[in-house]
């Protein structure tokens, strides 16, 4: 992975990132209705139009989460990051978390796929990925915070503003 020295991302990063955020928050809210499908169909019963509705919303967004994901990935690759301190612990946090979330991005919508169409047995693990998406979204939002009101570096700034 390239590092830079500019401070902050580009706007194809900035906007790949608020996306994907917005598509998360969607699943998070809405996952519980594909649930209520399979168990429908599973039982021999029908779900509700509004759980149909949003089965369909978590299927699409999490197809659209894994392409942008990728997307993003790749451009992290070809990018570049700003360049960490040396030897901070916040840096290797911060690093760790972020590699979390592209394993989960990545892994979650392919383990939803799997159960859907291979192995209904998986949707339990894709199932586990809700609390855990949850820890990692707080504690990536207290970290931005922290950033912002405690260390003053312009660590949010660099998501909100596209270097020039």
């Amino acid at each position: 992975m390239t590092s830079t020295n500019s401070p902050g991302y580009s706007a194809a990063q900035i906007g790949l990132h608020w996306l994907i955020a917005a598509l998360v928050l969607v699943q998070l809210l809405f996952g519980e209705s594909m649930v209520e499908v399979v168990d429908a169909a599973e039982e021999g019963g029908q779900a509700s139009a509004t759980d149909v509705l949003l089965s369909g919303v978590h299927y699409w967004a999490g197809i659209a989460i894994l392409a942008l994901v990728a997307l993003r990935l790749v451009l992290r690759l070809t990018s570049g990051v700003q360049a960490p301190r040396p030897s901070s612990l916040v840096e290797w946090a911060a690093s760790a978390m972020h590699w979390a979330f592209y394993a989960l991005l990545f892994m979650v919508p392919i383990s939803g796929l799997v159960a859907l169409y291979i192995n209904d047995e998986v949707g339990d693990i894709h199932s586990l990925a809700k609390p855990v998406f949850i820890v990692l979204v707080a504690a990536h939002a207290a970290a931005a915070l922290y950033h912002q009101f405690i260390f003053k570096d312009g660590t949010l700034r660099r998501m909100l503003v596209p270097r020039s």
